[in-house]
């Protein structure tokens, strides 16, 4: 902090130091322009791979995306509740890519859907997508 001494009414006036100030402005420069770089950037992308010629067609149908269909009618039941969470263990015991999505009707609740996904992240899932009517007719 400076001070000037003098002036009219014979007082001192403290006027504010501004080296400090730009000193600590240059070093969080510094900093940024060191960090930035080093930031990430874009998003993380899955690459379909091609199959090899020769893997055999019962492979290929182990292989086939797992979707998991909420209807609204309630009536034919392929798995239950208390039974989705171990089929979709069966389902995933051996592969090494656990994807797998939700398709719900319009008349299904969202607690049914929020229900399924609860069950097949706490099966072991890492990904879980989800499907609409647009996405399914490629709009």
């Amino acid at each position: 902090m400076g001070m000037d001494v003098g002036g009219k009414q014979g007082g001192s006036m403290a006027t504010m130091n501004v080296v400090p100030l730009i000193d600590i402005l240059l070093v969080l420069i510094i900093i940024f322009m060191v960090i930035t770089p080093l930031t990430p950037k874009g998003l993380n992308a899955l690459v379909p791979q091609p199959a090899p010629p020769n893997q055999k067609q019962e492979q290929q149908v182990e292989q086939k995306t797992i979707v998991v269909q909420l209807l609204d009618t309630g009536n034919d039941e392929d798995a239950t509740w208390d039974t989705l969470g171990p089929r979709l263990n069966d389902v995933f015991k051996e592969r090494a890519e656990k994807v797998a999505f939700v398709k719900g009707d319009d008349g299904v609740r969202f607690a049914d859907v929020a229900r399924a996904i609860d069950i097949m992240r706490s099966s072991g899932i890492d990904k879980v997508g989800l499907i609409t009517a647009n996405l399914e007719a490629g709009k």
